[in-house]
């Protein structure tokens, strides 16, 4: 049976209400599109990016300045590339950096502050906050092949299980291939269950990639990122998916 006739203060009150929040409010505006094509073969994570699937996939440029002062090409630039299987994704970076910098050997400690590749990977691509939980992650890739981010019990833990990482000198640049087994938001701090997935094309993800650049200060000197942040903190990635592009895996 037809509901009550709404009363004037019930309408009002309803044009009065906000709308629901769509989806893509978790995401701030001006989010890059990366595409990564399928790789036949896997990569061989050695540092020599000589596979036929990298010729596949297109560059992109991390280009943004997150913190510090302005810096010449001589002492940093870089870019990157992303391919995948069932099984993985791969990113293949290059890089520019003068100094490489190492000054903590515990990979626990202030690990952002030394010559870093960071990786932030959102398996669902929801957004939002992952600042101690692992709706998404962050993988600081050190120069010894670490991966680290924070667990939720909010102490650095290491995910090198995660993730295979090499890099070579080549000339004057850094050639740097990196392997990434993609969890879910269930994954569970020491767990015994936890199983990468299985992937497929057409699935998307939250991209972003960032380099820690420090020539022998206390801190690091730079941070600079392949997204823009158009508003807060900068440096703020290892808080907010939003701030991701959108990768999709293609055939």
């Amino acid at each position: 049976m037809p509901g009550k006739p709404a009363s004037f203060a019930g309408l009002l009150l309803l044009a009065l209400s906000p709308p629901a929040l769509a989806d893509d409010v978790r995401h701030s505006e001006g989010r890059s599109i990366y595409l990564a094509p399928h790789a036949g073969t896997q990569p061989v994570i050695d540092g020599t990016a000589d596979e036929a699937a990298w010729a596949r996939a297109q560059w992109r440029d991390i280009n943004y300045r997150w913190l510090g002062p302005p810096h010449t090409p001589e002492d940093f630039s870089g870019r990157f590339k992303v391919v995948w299987t069932e099984d993985r994704i791969y990113l293949l970076g290059e890089f520019v950096d003068d100094i490489l910098y190492d000054a903590h050997r515990n990979p626990l400690v202030q690990y952002w502050d030394d010559d870093t590749w960071e990786i932030f990977l959102d398996e669902d691509h929801s957004g939002g906050n992952h600042q101690f939980n692992h709706n998404a992650f962050a993988y600081h890739l050190s120069l010894d092949n670490r991966a680290i981010d924070i667990g939720t019990d909010q102490k650095a833990r290491d995910y090198s299980h995660h993730v295979e990482s090499r890099w070579r000198q080549q000339d004057d640049r850094i050639v740097w291939e990196v392997a990434i087994d993609v969890y879910t938001d269930a994954y569970v701090d020491g767990g015994s269950d936890n199983r990468p997935m299985k992937l497929e094309p057409g699935k998307t993800m939250g991209l972003m990639v960032a380099y820690c650049d420090n020539d022998g200060s206390e801190l690091r000197e730079n941070f600079i990122g392949s997204e823009s942040v158009p508003s807060g903190p900068k440096d703020r990635g290892w808080i907010d998916a939003g701030l991701f592009g959108t990768l999709t895996l293609t055939k």
